[in-house]
């Protein structure tokens, strides 16, 4: 059975461990409607205006609550 020669320092460890933190930001696409040019993830139904691949697929009630 394999054993360790010698202590793993402190630095070496969390080397190591810190590659979780690298993990990557999901990926943005702007709307396919031209006028909603809303923010949303890939293959997703946007929102804001109900349009996916350029197409009119959902109504979307537009209610904005005024402050």
């Amino acid at each position: 059975m394999a054993v360790p020669k010698r202590k793993v320092s402190k630095a070496r460890r969390d080397k190591r461990r810190s590659n979780n933190s690298k993990l990557s930001a999901p990926a943005l696409v702007k709307c396919s409607n031209p006028a909603c040019n809303e923010v949303l993830l890939p293959h997703r139904v946007c929102k804001v205006c109900g349009y996916y691949d350029g197409k009119k697929v959902l109504n979307v009630a537009s209610d904005k609550k005024e402050a």
